[in-house]
């Protein structure tokens, strides 16, 4: 291989390949796919030219790497909050003693370098071949450091993963008042020098890595940005020409402190403060005028819809916490680019396609309202048009050569009458056996080169033991660990 690429031209074939025509994937059975210098040549029957190398990946589906944006890049914490409400009661949020004291970094430097390869070869094993690193603000002394991103992408670069990477930064931040009210705090000068520390790792990091590596600006949540830091990162996205993403409507306690602080819904505020584009991704929007109990005039899904700004869908997340859109058909009807995230572990994208179809159908109930096809496309084709790729996302000549091999052949997988049907009826992420990203082939058979994941589930376990162990510092009241991570059942351990 020359940089990593496979040398000449390589033919890929399986029972099942997606390709893609006319705008649209097509199944092509016992179908073939060739690439070469990391572009696709050919998707579709008999390929008359020279080959290098055949593979035959038997009873599986050959489809593009799927495009996450909105991936896991830490320690996933969703488990601690599993069980364990109310957030603001079992550290989700910071009590004013520990703000007061001073926030401080949870993980040491070497950790959060650490934790970024971890998370990528997480999103590789997964089918995840483009991924917008996102990791959770609640453990750091306020945004994220040149250094972490600098290491992101040294990750990156090793193994091979298409990212966009960016440090968060935030103007503010929420925290529990003595008497147990949810308050903010703002620092908007320390906002806005996250912001120039993040327009400066754009200058630096952009198309780098043989291009793996692009830029992204990623204020925090909404709600802990002020006027002119999303003004001033509105103007960054225009000069810099990169995507820009912000959490966004994805509580009720977020759309009505949006409204009583700026005395406007978010995405009116958005919209007036210049911020919203094409370049804008939004993840979650679960929370909008007329859905979800939000009783507000503005016409918020219209106002997304005709700023071209994207969606980045996270269904199992928000499911995990009893939220749903209201409804998948509803916005696509509307116009809007409907990308897809995974934001938690497992970053399992089928998974998320899956709980996306069920609760998209239970929302409308009516199963026709939205079809398998519709979380498929959002998975590629949509998480490209999102990040202004025509590149990315479908198997067709002049496209990368992003490529994920899921096998069929497993007892568990059921039978096969549409092979994406039956991906989001019973597939899994752990069914993808070979990923390749431009080109290269980063995971054969589910093989990582030099990747110990045995190594890396016991430092996983071992951070996040020791992340544990500081919740009582960080935790209203201050109880103890047991506390506040309840046992699903009492726990007898063996006497002495």
């Amino acid at each position: 291989m020359a940089d990593g690429r496979e040398t000449g031209r390589v033919l890929m074939t399986a029972d099942w390949v997606v390709g893609h025509e006319n705008g649209r994937h097509v199944l092509l059975p016992r179908g073939e796919v060739v690439f070469e210098d990391g572009a696709i040549l050919f998707a579709g029957h008999g390929f008359e030219g020279e080959v290098a190398r055949r593979i035959d990946c038997g009873r599986a589906l050959i489809g593009p790497g799927f495009v996450d944006l909105d991936a896991l890049s830490d320690l996933d914490t969703t488990v601690l909050g599993f069980d364990n409400q109310p957030a603001w009661k079992k550290g989700r949020v910071w009590p004013e003693s520990y703000m007061q004291a001073g926030p401080r970094e949870m993980y040491t430097p070497e950790d959060l370098r650490w934790q970024k390869r971890y998370a990528f070869t997480r999103l590789i094993r997964n089918g995840i071949t483009t991924a917008l690193p996102i990791a959770s603000l609640f453990y750091r002394e306020w945004g994220e450091t040149w250094d972490e991103f600098a290491g992101a992408a040294e990750a990156a670069r090793e193994l091979g993963l298409r990212v966009y990477l960016g440090p968060a930064y935030r103007g503010g931040n929420t925290y529990v008042t003595d008497a147990g009210e949810i308050a903010f705090h703002f620092d908007e000068d320390r906002g806005l020098m996250g912001l120039t520390e993040a327009i400066r790792f754009c200058e630096t990091f952009e198309n780098t890595g043989g291009g793996l590596i692009r830029t992204m600006l990623a204020p925090d949540r909404i709600e802990t940005c002020t006027a002119p830091l999303l003004s001033r990162t509105g103007r960054a996205v225009r000069d810099l020409d990169v995507p820009v993403r912000l959490h966004c409507c994805q509580s009720a306690f977020e759309y009505h402190s949006v409204v009583r602080m700026h005395g406007k819904s978010p995405p009116q505020w958005l919209r007036d403060l210049g911020f919203l584009s094409p370049r804008a991704i939004l993840p979650h929007l679960t929370f909008l005028s007329g859905l979800n109990d939000i009783d507000h005039h503005a016409p918020d899904l219209e106002i997304l819809a005709e700023s071209g700004a994207a969606l980045a869908h996270c269904p199992l997340v928000m499911a995990r916490g009893g939220t749903a859109l209201r409804s998948f058909a509803r916005y696509r009807d509307a116009g809007m680019t409907i990308g897809m995230g995974t934001d938690t572990h497992p970053p399992d994208m089928v998974l998320n396609m899956q709980v996306g179809l069920m609760t998209a159908r239970i929302a409308d109930r009516d199963p026709q309202a939205v079809r398998a096809s519709d979380l498929y496309d959002a998975a590629t084709l949509g998480g490209a048009r999102a990040l202004g790729r025509d590149d990315l996302g479908r198997l067709a000549p002049g496209a990368r050569a992003d490529i994920t091999v899921i096998g069929l052949d497993d007892p568990a997988m059921g039978q096969v009458l549409d092979p994406i049907q039956t991906l989001l009826l019973s597939g899994s992420g752990r069914d993808v056996r070979t990923v390749v990203i431009d080109g290269r082939i980063v995971m054969r058979d589910g093989v990582i080169p030099g990747v110990d994941h045995a190594a890396l589930r016991d430092g996983a376990q071992a951070r996040f033991d020791g992340l544990v162990a500081q919740y009582p510092d960080r935790t209203f009241g201050h109880p103890p660990v047991e506390e506040i991570f309840a046992w699903t059942y009492p726990v007898k351990r063996a006497s002495v």
